[in-house]
């Protein structure tokens, strides 16, 4: 075994938060920070390239997760892509810029998170943006990511966004990074550079500092476990062609490996449920049952339409959106039901259907159904076992069955008149049961997993606010599996936060030494 050396922090996962991290905290020249990366550069074309993102689906850049057969949809394997690359999930994502409701955060820190609700992260939100927008209190300026309004939308898109306000909605212009989230209909933010290129976590925090001597960048380096003494995290140990090498920690580490990777490494490392660990016969050092529990996902259903007008491919897989409850007396709760919307991409045509077409995707965001991740041995090469339990509760198949209902009404306003109202799929007429059924064999996921090591201060709970393991020293985790109940909105913005965030709380250590 050879030794890479000591370093203050050593943060493990170059993704939407492990970048900022990497970044944040090497700007201070006294602090040496490790960045272990189990994925290489993000050099392809692809990545740069938004109309090349389905390139990277299936590639050597996807981790290629899937769950187990899930019972409520009808035992089918879910596909679950995760970037394993420099960017991590950013590198492949769809690029969509949506923080997430205000009443989240809130609930975050309803829930004993001191520090977390929405008027005490939206700094850093702003912290991270370069907003190309109008000006606005609720957008930053000047900061690493760049973020834009849709610079090129399709014609159904704007109707989609027009068609709002005929059904009581606010709209067209809804900014859903704005001061209300919900009860608006209007076109994507999405995170590119000013070439219109990808401005993935690598290319916006990682790639301009690149050249600091104080930070080290390893890629094609797989986490196995980390090491204590005495609870106190001294070490990582990782696997790098072939070879195992340790990077001992000064200070601490930062597990940033996303929502399957993150609570897999602490499990390795003997911080999990102890019956689990025991079995695999791993030394437990802290037993955290609620490791790799809480698993959640938003789950969304395809609702294509036939477009009575030849329209353009769009710029991008979802231009258009919407937030919106489905259920009453709901208003102190984040909304449940989001619309992603775009004129058809030829590669997402149902079977059979030829000429333009438009589809609306209506997307639970709120799932009660939970799932779980748990390793299947001690090799870190074992994918392990992804258990989503999609659909489990009932509540979440009313959402979709409800989402089906609001694209009619939508399809049929005035707005969408020059393109048509004729339902491919599920088609009308059709029963609630006929309906479900068309949910369970045709939903998927939007890959926003989340939850599996849980800030808390409850029996579950895998990290304090301040995102320290529980029963170890020196080890924290800072990505979506912090997240107590997966944000209402993509998931990319609130990874970026986290990891804003966990630098700020850690600017005061630095400081003193």
């Amino acid at each position: 075994m050879s030794s890479k050396g000591s370093f203050q922090y050593v943060v493990i996962g170059a993704g939407s938060a492990g970048c900022v991290v990497a970044n944040r905290l090497s700007a201070d020249p006294q602090m040496s920070v490790l960045l272990l990366e189990a994925g290489g550069a993000d050099s392809r074309p692809e990545i740069d390239d938004p109309a090349g993102m389905l390139k990277t689906w299936g590639s050597e850049i996807d981790w290629k997760y899937e769950t187990e057969p899930e019972p409520a949809l009808n035992g089918r394997k879910i596909p679950i892509a995760r970037g394993k690359v420099l960017g991590g999930s950013s590198a492949i994502n769809a690029m969509i810029h949506i923080r997430g409701n205000r009443r989240d955060f809130d609930h975050w820190n309803f829930l004993g998170n001191d520090g977390w609700s929405y008027d005490e992260v939206l700094p850093f939100f702003k912290k991270s943006e370069n907003y190309l927008g109008p000006a606005s209190q609720f957008h930053g300026t000047g900061g690493p990511l760049t973020i834009v309004n849709h610079p090129r939308p399709s014609p159904v898109a704007l109707a989609f966004a027009n068609a709002g306000p005929e059904l009581g909605f606010g709209g067209p212009d809804w900014d859903f990074n704005g001061e209300q989230q919900e009860d608006g209909t209007g076109l994507y933010q999405y995170t590119l550079d000013t070439n219109g290129k990808r401005a993935s976590a690598a290319a916006a925090f990682l790639r301009p500092i690149l050249t600091r001597k104080n930070l080290t960048v390893t890629l094609y380096a797989t986490v196995s476990h980390l090491l204590f003494e005495n609870n106190r995290t001294v070490a990582v140990e990782f696997i790098q062609n072939g070879q195992t090498q340790q990077a001992r920690v000064e200070g601490e580490a930062i597990v940033c490996a996303g929502t399957f990777d993150s609570p897999k490494i602490l499990m390795r490392s003997g911080v999990g449920p102890a019956d689990l660990l025991k079995s695999h016969g791993i030394p437990v050092v802290a037993d955290l049952p609620g490791a790799g529990q809480n698993l959640q996902d938003h789950l969304l259903l395809p609702v294509p339409y036939r477009s009575k007008r030849e329209l353009p491919v769009p710029m991008f897989i979802a231009e258009a959106g919407l937030f919106t409850r489905t259920r009453s007396n709901m208003k102190a709760a984040s909304p449940d039901l989001q619309f992603h919307f775009s004129a058809g991409l030829p590669a997402f045509a149902p079977p059979g259907l030829t000429g333009p077409w438009y589809g609306f995707v209506p997307i639970l965001v709120r799932p009660q159904s939970v799932g779980s991740v748990v390793i299947g041995s001690r090799n870190p090469l074992d994918p392990g076992f992804i258990r989503t339990n999609y659909l489990q509760m009932q509540t979440d198949l009313d959402v979709l069955l409800r989402g089906i209902e609001l694209s009619r009404e939508i399809a049929h306003t005035r707005a969408f008149s020059e393109f048509g109202s004729d339902e491919v799929a599920p088609g009308t007429h059709r029963s609630k049961r006929e309906l479900s059924e068309y949910i369970r064999g045709h939903c998927s996921t939007v890959w926003h997993v989340s939850g599996t090591c849980v800030m808390g201060r409850g029996p579950m709970a895998v990290v304090d606010p301040q995102l320290r393991v529980y029963g170890v020293e020196g080890l924290r985790v800072a990505d979506a599996s912090i997240m107590p109940t997966v944000v209402a909105g993509n998931t990319n913005a609130a990874c970026i936060m986290i990891g804003e965030k966990l630098a700020d709380m850690l600017q005061p250590q630095r400081t003193r030494s």
